[in-house]
């Protein structure tokens, strides 16, 4: 009976676990949608869509849209390796403050000057790395 009762109470465990596991990679699924990783995504799938013909434009559409889910799940699986689901949560509760909406709505367009601007540098401090060869 204590043999029962211990794997009873073990296979609770195992179920509780799987449950949050479950709720911190959608939280964590949500965070990645509210940053303006979508929207990215979204964009990013018209783009490569203007070279599909008009009358396949739908089935593209429809396909490329289709492997968002297992991007949204490999993606939460880095940010959950980096961050705890409390961390997640206050992060969630950020992006949903005005403050947050306007971070969101920039970051993308931000981190594109960015690069820029690091590639630039890149090549100046290149230029530099020359001279001295």
């Amino acid at each position: 009976m204590k043999k029962l009762l211990c794997i009873g109470l073990f296979m609770l465990t195992l179920a509780i676990q799987a449950q949050e596991q479950s709720d911190f990679k959608k939280e964590t699924i949500e965070f990645i949608k509210i940053t303006g990783a979508g929207s990215a995504f979204e964009t990013a799938i018209a783009q490569l869509g203007m070279m599909v013909p008009d009358e396949k434009k739908d089935a593209y559409t429809k396909e490329a849209n289709g492997t968002l889910d297992g991007l949204y799940d490999k993606m939460a699986d880095l940010y959950m390796g980096e961050f705890t689901q409390p961390e997640i949560q206050e992060l969630v509760k950020f992006y949903n403050t005005d403050l947050g909406k306007k971070l969101a709505s920039k970051q993308l367009n931000l981190a594109q000057r960015g690069m820029a601007m690091g590639q630039s540098w890149g090549i100046e401090v290149q230029g530099i790395a020359a001279k001295y060869n």
